[in-house]
């Protein structure tokens, strides 16, 4: 069995994986609804969305198929990705790379791959496959291959269509519903491993005058140096985004209140920097309130944003 080699571009293949923010999630109609025409129309036991992790790929979409992710090690797809076009293996028992591979040895019993890459835009990145499996041999002729393409955009464009609904447009971080689609994963992984979690709610103080006075073109300038500065500044770990106006939120794992307050005091003195440096006729500044996960029970995120936006208006009233 030949393992899928890694693409040169694999770090910002995988950066713009994690942008979409679809991993894991759960299943829609939009995507089952391709798959089970891909079914249909190549008369295939089993067809896929598949996205490539980083160690796995993740079935966004599954017709005729029980399992939610294999290995990359012994994926299809891996190899697939690595090609600009449809790759297709007719006959995987006549192939080197995959005639002991335990997907064909065993159940599901490849017989037969055809998988097209699934770019993301704009960068066209490949981050998946639209994939048809057989249990016997065979080919697909030009015109199957052009089908097969043709159902590959409209994953695509689904694709780009959950981006958006789970992308704040003006600051290009996550949005209210991204924000907790992936808090709560985060939450859940802490859970299993009993690590302490903090989520820090963050208010821009004097907002409203900014828009006032000075245009609400300037007060999307201050959001977006607000958003630009957390992402420069927190840790790839950590799960941030704008949940509508002037609020944001920030989901730190594996760390005690003392380190998201201290946190966010670094944060602060980054701010304030920037506030010297740009020198406008105001500054851009927040209060902010921290919750902590309570170990011993599930936690929520929509319960530990209302706690520390609680926590967030009496540091404001304080003021």
């Amino acid at each position: 069995m030949k393992a899928p080699t890694t693409p040169d571009n694999e770090t910002q293949r995988l950066e713009a994986l994690r942008r979409l923010n679809i991993l894991d999630t759960p299943p829609e109609e939009r995507f089952d609804r391709l798959t089970r025409l891909a079914r249909r129309m190549f008369d295939v036991p089993i067809a896929l969305v598949s996205l490539v992790d980083e160690d796995r790929q993740w079935f966004k979409s599954r017709a005729g198929l029980d399992a939610t992710e294999t290995s990359r090690e012994i994926s299809f797809c891996g190899h697939s990705i690595l090609s600009g076009d449809i790759f297709m293996v007719p006959d995987t028992l006549s192939d080197d790379r995959f005639s002991d591979n335990p997907l064909v040895s065993g159940p599901p019993d490849i017989r037969f791959y055809a998988g097209c890459p699934l770019r993301c835009y704009p960068d066209g990145q490949r981050l998946g496959t639209l994939c048809l499996i057989d249990t016997k041999p065979r080919s697909l002729d030009q015109e199957d291959l052009a089908a097969l393409k043709d159902l590959a955009e409209l994953a695509e464009r689904e694709l780009v269509a959950f981006q958006l609904a789970t992308l704040d447009d003006l600051t290009k971080v996550s949005n209210r519903r991204g924000f907790i689609s992936l808090a709560q994963k985060s939450l859940n992984i802490c859970a299993r491993h009993q690590f302490p979690s903090a989520l820090i709610f963050f208010d821009l103080d004097n907002f409203k005058p900014i828009n006032d006075q000075f245009g609400h073109a300037e007060g999307d300038t201050a959001l977006k140096v607000f958003s630009e500065l957390m992402t420069q500044f927190f840790r790839d770990s950590d799960v941030y985004g704008r949940l509508g106006g002037d609020e944001f939120a920030l989901l730190q794992t594996n760390t005690s209140y003392l380190a998201a307050e201290q946190s966010v005091a670094r944060f602060q003195k980054l701010l304030d920097d920037y506030n010297l440096k740009a020198n406008k006729p105001y500054d851009i500044a927040f209060s902010h309130g921290i919750t902590l996960t309570d170990q011993s029970q599930s936690n929520f995120v929509e319960e530990l944003l209302t706690k520390a936006d609680a926590a967030m208006y009496e540091k404001k009233r304080n003021k």
